[in-house]
């Protein structure tokens, strides 16, 4: 009974934050408003979740300039993690499907945040050029799952292009993010929500404009993937 009213009250305050963002994303376009209910969503759901997050590494890069955040994902508590904890303003890319989810979605859309078509390469990249556009012209960071999905097990799946090919293009440092103790909380296919403590660490900048070619972004990838597996507490 209390998995159920917990996960009742995280899905309230999911969908009440959610209405909250999408009028604010109508009528503030500076998107203000939007990144500060966003924190107040990850803060309450992790709150109401009776989970507790610790943040390190904020000291390894200058925290007033943009950057293309790089971390795992295993739980969608990863998400609450990184809004909570995101030491400036930061737009997520997520899947298309979610889009379509009424109030939450909509909120996604409506925002600063970056639709991608997993499915159609092409898509894909168009998407990534519009996020460039749409960061540079903003001065915002942004964050990428570069596993394009949640692991099962916990364990750090290979990366896809995305992040890289966005971090090239917009030329701002890569910071590798490694989240520890999202995947016991709540695992990939699991309603029920665990108690426990989500730790994030921030490793230090990569710098992105020595890379040239598809082959400095796949030694870059396994380097970042290297880094975030050596930072993992789980």
């Amino acid at each position: 009974m209390i998995t159920y009213l917990k996960l009742f009250a995280v899905t309230l305050h999911l969908f009440l934050c959610s209405a909250l963002a999408l009028v604010s994303a109508i009528v503030d376009r500076t998107f203000t408003s939007y990144f500060w209910i966003s924190r107040l969503l990850s803060y309450g759901g992790l709150f109401v979740s009776g989970i507790k997050l610790t943040t390190s590494g904020l000291e390894n890069f200058d925290r007033s300039k943009p950057h293309v955040y790089v971390s795992n994902h295993s739980s969608m508590y990863d998400i609450l993690a990184m809004q909570a904890s995101f030491p400036d303003r930061a737009v997520m890319i997520f899947k298309k499907e979610l889009a379509i989810i009424p109030i939450f979605g909509w909120a996604l859309q409506a925002g600063p945040y970056i639709v991608i078509d997993r499915q159609k390469a092409d898509r894909a990249m168009e998407s990534l050029d519009r996020a460039k556009e749409t960061i540079l012209k903003k001065g915002i960071s942004v964050l990428v799952f570069a596993e394009g999905t949640r692991s099962k097990t916990g364990e750090v799946l290979p990366f896809k292009r995305g992040a890289f090919y966005l971090a090239s293009r917009v030329g701002y440092p890569i910071v590798p993010v490694s989240i520890s103790g999202t995947a016991a909380i709540m695992p990939k296919g699991k309603l029920k929500i665990n108690k426990g403590t989500i730790h994030v660490h921030y490793d230090k900048p990569i710098e992105t404009t020595n890379m040239t070619n598809r082959q400095d972004e796949k030694e870059l990838m396994e380097h970042v993937r290297q880094i975030i597996i050596a930072n993992k507490k789980d």
